[in-house]
């Protein structure tokens, strides 16, 4: 399914001579990976606390700040050898964690309805276990669409924009979420899905 995060490598060719240059100064990736956790609380803190409005405004920027952090944590993690036991669990935990902080206070905003905002959060955290759980089988870690974390981002961050501009989208924000509802359901079915062909491919080679 088409998503976003097909534009992921382009996005890392443009990040590499930044990493290249983190990498040098000694910044590891575990380091990026707590700064885009600690961005994102940061940026639902204040989001909450302004009940959304012109606050809403950071929202695109805080989200591809931490959609790039998120890209150079990986980089330095493969490509400058910083892989560990411990990167993994802070860079799993850390996005869920960082997904929620920044969504989450959304449901503040009388715009959004509460109820929506809870349920897209709590379908976000089931689609990236899914994901994650086709390691456990025997899988790759699986990214698919249509509404994987980067598409969740984009649309977050177009409305948070749109809102904070003060442009009268109120009427069209339920549908949108409604949509990334049924758009989630079917990313989680989609990993699974993908997943155990995967696992029986694999053992069909052997």
């Amino acid at each position: 399914m088409p998503s976003i995060y097909a534009l992921k490598p382009g996005f890392q060719n443009l990040l590499r001579p930044m990493v290249k240059g983190l990498a040098r100064r000694g910044v590891t990736a575990n380091q990026i990976t707590l700064a885009a956790l600690l961005l994102s609380l940061g940026a639902g803190a204040a989001i909450a606390w302004a009940h959304g409005g012109r606050m809403l405004l950071i929202l695109p920027a805080v989200l591809l700040v931490r959609m790039a952090l998120n890209a150079m944590d990986g980089m330095l993690a493969r490509e400058h050898h910083q892989k560990s036991a411990l990167g993994a669990i802070l860079n799993e935990l850390g996005d869920v964690i960082a997904d929620a902080a920044l969504y989450l206070p959304l449901a503040m905003a009388p715009e959004f309805d509460p109820r929506l905002v809870m349920c897209i959060v709590i379908l976000s955290i089931l689609t990236e276990m899914t994901g994650v759980i086709g390691v456990q089988i025997g899988a790759s870690r699986r990214y698919d669409g249509p509404l994987g974390k980067s598409d969740r981002a984009f649309l977050f961050g177009l409305m948070g924009l749109l809102l904070g501009l003060r442009v009268h989208v109120e009427s069209a924000i339920p549908f949108i979420l409604g949509a990334m509802i049924l758009l989630l359901v079917l990313t989680i079915f989609n990993r699974a899905r993908r997943a155990l062909q995967e696992v029986s491919m694999t053992g069909a080679r052997k």
